[in-house]
């Protein structure tokens, strides 16, 4: 059974997958600045919620973007550990309190104010990263560079990143069958050598990956010359697609979030809700 390719486009059958990539993208950036903007815990959790709705409308599964999600994990553990190593007192200064819960050694201390500081942290990316996996498993790249060049984006921006994108899942499969046929040939990948083993090995897969991409970067890159891609300055999109009525609906909600986001977050004047005061 092939594995399922990592940032690639997911087809399903879904109100989110029937959204243009121009509504998907101006709801991806809306929702990005609202999580990014506030640190009000009521308006994260709200937003949460939201986002779990928003993934199980799309008929993605967890699943098929474990990986990245794993990744993100592992990024959003250390983010917490490095600001705690560097800033064990950030949340303190920042909500004017301190309640100590435990005390570890010399100035790390464990207080109520920075585990709250933390769990808005937390929540933020959270809130930010299915919402951005989506945006990608949800939207055709031939599509996502029409959006893009629609918001006033260079086309040739546009098709770089849509090039991208549908270059991701290729270099995936080249990898799996670069990796196979090299075990049939006794080089062994698995887990039972030595780190220092398996990176040496690991060079008879990357070595072809890297000549294979390259040449395939020289035909594509040949085959848009002879075409004459670049000469104008404005281009047409087979893909792009006008705006139906769930496309307005979708932006009409994605900016009353962000507005009330933004008057719940500064209604008092500082981007922090303080349940210490």
């Amino acid at each position: 059974m092939a594995k399922a390719a990592i940032l690639s486009y997911i087809k399903r059958d879904s109100l989110v997958h029937e959204l243009t990539g121009t509504t998907k993208l101006i709801f991806f950036l809306a929702w990005s600045i609202a999580s990014m903007v506030t640190y009000d815990t009521r308006v994260l959790i709200c937003m949460l919620l939201m986002s779990a709705v928003i993934f199980k409308v799309s008929r993605i599964r967890v699943r098929d973007i474990r990986f990245v999600l794993g990744l993100a994990a592992v990024f959003l553990v250390m983010n917490n550990l490095f600001v705690y190593l560097f800033s064990p007192e950030y949340g303190v200064g920042l909500y004017g309190s301190r309640t100590v819960v435990l005390t570890i050694a010399g100035p790390y201390t464990i207080t109520l104010q920075q585990l709250f500081y933390h769990l808005n942290m937390t929540m933020k990316v959270i809130c930010v990263v299915p919402v951005a996996l989506l945006f990608i498993a949800c939207t055709d790249p031939s599509e996502f560079a029409a959006s893009l060049a629609s918001i006033g984006v260079s086309y040739r921006i546009g098709y770089s990143v849509s090039l991208a994108l549908r270059y991701i899942p290729d270099v995936q499969r080249e990898y799996h069958n670069i990796s196979q046929a090299q075990q049939a040939r006794g080089i062994d990948l698995s887990g039972k050598d030595k780190l220092f083993t398996r990176m040496k090995n690991s060079v008879a897969i990357l070595l072809p990956l890297v000549l294979s991409s390259l040449n395939r970067i020289e035909t594509i890159s040949n085959a848009m010359e002879l075409r004459g891609f670049g000469k104008n300055k404005k281009r047409t999109w087979y893909r792009l697609r006008k705006m139906k009525r769930n496309d307005w609906i979708a932006v009409a909600f994605v900016l009353a979030v962000l507005v009330i986001d933004l008057v719940v977050t500064f209604w008092d004047g500082s981007r922090y809700y303080n349940p210490f005061m």
